[in-house]
């Protein structure tokens, strides 16, 4: 089946960029989301968050008349999910997104389409949006039986980099999990239309398991290098001179420390696969547990040296979960610096975050926070606490830009 019509349902960080790369290889693509704003931009041939590149494809695109946004989906070949998959309490995986983009897109679904969930899933996810489907729309299947029609199901987990979305959707290898054979073939098809990577076949569950796992490795890496700080900070030790050092051994990559680990990818998945299989997932659960503890040690650090100042004034510099975003979920350095105000209520808590314009709401309602430029912020700031490891903020440490006066608690390594 040639695919000529496309349905993206989500058009955040992964949505819109895939969203975008098959418009401009004249697909004719839909693009459904619930934010009006974020339609109204699109429409425009705007783009409504910071990523490199994508704002010309979207222009583009949208010119050529092969993309525009609307809330509601529309018939199309093939639809992609790219919905959130967050983690209820006790950290139970959340589909409910996924289920009410399911019940959205089958009305329009007439036999013979392709569904494929790109949200980063829990194992079973895809097989329990396909049963969604068929509970909508009992005259349909997943094998053509008698009196049904036929509809493919597929998951192809994204696997990109945020501020290089662009171009990794065209050159990494993708990996596509059917539910059948037919279905993976199909969805290797689609992608194979932008992807120059290779696209490996698999099965859904497989598919679901590899992302999982991808991110669970990095978040055990960054787990060592968390770890190896606490640990260095009690001897007295540079960290980031014992990682240089330690990692000159031919067989030794040490990752970086940092204040905690966000982002939707690697401080999420990881509790899907422990939530899969509770008794057996003991070194992922520690790493996520050493990773989510660490924003509390920064603020302890920050506490220890604003001791002392009757009403200190701290400077946290850096809101997003990476640097040279304006991601900011699941950021650490976001909760770090609620949880400064709330616990020295006396502070005056200054945000450097050069990529928005705005703060998040849970911090716009903190009296004792504001959103202030660099060079101000490191003049007023009895304390320093480097949480982003910007560009920007490299830059103009390296040219001795940024006062050193206070204290600096660099969680980034940004200062040596």
């Amino acid at each position: 089946m040639e695919i000529n019509t496309v349905g993206v349902v989500g058009l955040g960080y992964i949505g819109l960029p895939t969203a975008a790369i098959l418009a401009s290889k004249d697909v004719k693509v839909v693009g459904v989301d619930i934010n009006e704003r974020t339609i109204e931009a699109i429409n425009r041939g705007d783009v409504p968050f910071v990523e490199p590149d994508l704002a010309t494809y979207v222009g583009g695109a949208v010119q050529h008349g092969t993309l525009r946004a609307t809330n509601t989906p529309e018939p199309a070949d093939a639809f992609i999910i790219a919905v959130p998959t967050p983690f209820q309490d006790g950290y139970e995986p959340d589909l409910s997104y996924i289920k009410a983009a399911v019940e959205a897109v089958a009305p329009q679904l007439s036999g013979g389409e392709l569904l494929i969930l790109e949200s980063t899933s829990p194992p079973g996810a895809t097989r329990k949006m396909a049963e969604w489907v068929i509970a909508a729309r009992p005259d349909l299947s997943l094998d053509g039986a008698p009196g049904t029609a036929q509809i493919h199901v597929a998951h192809c987990p994204e696997r990109v980099l945020p501020g290089r979305v662009m171009n990794e959707l065209v050159t990494n290898d993708r990996i596509v999990g059917g539910l059948t054979a037919e279905a993976a073939q199909m969805a290797k098809d689609l992608y194979a239309i932008f992807c120059q990577g290779e696209i490996l076949l698999t099965d859904d569950v497989t598919a679901e398991m590899a992302k999982l796992v991808e991110n669970s490795f990095r978040d055990v890496n960054i787990a060592f290098a968390n770890e190896l700080s606490l640990i260095a900070d009690k001897l007295g030790i540079d960290v980031w001179e014992l990682i240089r050092l330690a990692n000159h051994h031919p067989r030794v990559n040490i990752l970086q420390p940092g204040p905690g680990v966000g982002g939707h990818c690697i401080a999420v998945d990881p509790w899907f696969i422990v939530d899969a299989d509770p008794e057996q997932a003991k070194l992922i659960r520690t790493a996520r547990e050493v990773n989510d503890s660490k924003p509390q040690w920064v603020i302890e650090q920050v506490e220890k040296a604003a001791a002392g100042i009757e009403s200190p004034t701290i400077a946290a510099l850096g809101l997003a979960f990476k640097a040279d975003i304006d991601d900011l979920r699941e950021s650490p350095a976001r909760k770090i610096v609620a949880d400064l105000a709330d616990r020295l209520p006396n502070a005056a808590v200054v945000v450097v975050e050069p990529h928005i314009d705005a703060l998040p709401a849970e911090l716009a309602n903190r009296r004792n926070v504001r959103l202030a430029p660099l060079a101000h912020a490191s003049e007023v700031a009895d304390v320093t606490v480097v949480l982003v490891d910007h560009t920007e903020f490299k830059e103009r440490v390296a040219n001795g830009q940024v006062s050193t006066r206070g204290i600096i608690i660099d969680t980034r390594g940004i200062c040596k």
